[in-house]
């Protein structure tokens, strides 16, 4: 069968691989759409550590059960997406219940192959189904990381959230707080970016490029600042934004990952009496909530997924991708 391997950095190519093949407790799948995100584009890049060479990409999935065994809850046709974690089970993580943050969590296409090809075989706990599109589907995971940041941040419909970055992770932080019923700003550079958050469930939208952004923010939170910021781009600036502009005793969750030292000024910690919490990957909760969410039609599907390609043409887009980071904001592959 056919895959996309990563053979090294910035080398990509379609590639014969062996045929999938079912375990007892699982369900071969025939992989039918792929999301790209930015974890695909730094792999691809050589920039992420996690990630060995040669490497198939490829975790937020949209397949069709082939062959379920003797499993009778998800009958061939039945279409689904799936979890791509696989924590230990033996860490301090797991063993507080929180697998996805697993201290050797291994990631589809990241630690281990993905589901860049035409058939995977998957655990029957891992799978989800919903009354939703092959497109809605392969929205489910990305969208989960940021649904599972807004729950690290408690958030609740009477509070203030402002979303540092509307990429991808930012528009489901975005989506995540709006279906809980807050009040949500979006902060970006990039005009169009935002116009989806809107889209997607922002009431109010910063481009902070033009103006002051401390300025802005206090304009539309009456001189308190959020009662919660998610940061969701990875960058110093706004790792330090987040504590200087979020309200007095207010929280800050962090799911962008920044790639170098970030230096603080501390008092805010304490002063605010802030809590600051990291969020990783994303809980079964979390599926079920944005499938519901997309179930009621709450997300704005076709504006999200900026560009649709044919399997093969995937090391060119790559290849793009990496050169023009800038236009593109979802890619999604049509594998069968």
């Amino acid at each position: 069968m056919k895959a996309i391997m990563l053979q090294a950095p910035g080398k990509a190519a379609v590639q014969e691989v062996a045929e999938a093949v079912r375990r007892d407790d699982e369900v071969l799948l025939q992989i039918r759409k792929i999301g790209l995100c930015g974890s695909d584009l730094n792999s691809y890049r050589g920039r992420n550590p996690l990630v060995s060479y040669p490497r198939i990409p490829g975790h937020e999935i949209a397949a069709t059960v082939i062959d379920a065994g003797s499993n009778s809850d998800y009958p061939a046709g039945t279409n689904v997406t799936l979890s791509p974690y696989r924590g230990c089970g033996r860490c301090a993580a797991c063993e507080r219940g929180r697998p996805n943050a697993c201290k050797d969590n291994e990631t589809l296409g990241v630690q281990r192959d993905g589901a860049l090809t035409e058939f995977i075989s998957a655990p029957v706990a891992k799978l989800f189904r919903a009354d939703l599109s092959l497109k809605e589907l392969c929205l489910v995971e990305p969208l989960t990381v940021g649904f599972h940041a807004v729950g690290r941040g408690r958030v609740t419909a009477g509070d203030t959230v402002a979303v540092f970055g509307c990429g991808g992770v930012g528009l489901g932080a975005i989506a995540g707080a709006a279906f809980r019923g807050a009040r949500v700003i979006g902060i970006d550079v990039d005009n169009a970016k935002l116009d989806t958050a809107r889209k997607a469930g922002a009431t109010d939208v910063i481009n902070s490029k033009i103006g002051n952004l401390h300025d802005q923010l206090s304009d539309l939170t009456n001189g308190r600042g959020p009662d919660v910021i998610i940061e969701a781009i990875g960058l110093p600036a706004t790792y330090r934004a987040a504590v200087e502009e979020v309200a007095y005793a207010g929280r800050v969750v962090y799911i962008g990952w920044a790639k170098e030292q970030v230096a603080y000024e501390t008092r805010p910690f304490v002063h605010k009496e802030l809590d600051i919490m990291g969020s990783r990957n994303a809980m079964p909760d979390d599926f079920h909530e944005v499938i519901r969410m997309l179930e009621a039609k709450r997300f704005p599907v076709e504006a999200a997924v900026t560009h649709t390609i044919a399997f093969d043409e995937t090391p060119e887009i790559l290849e793009s991708w990496n050169h023009k980071p800038e236009r593109f904001t979802k890619i999604m592959v049509d594998v069968s």
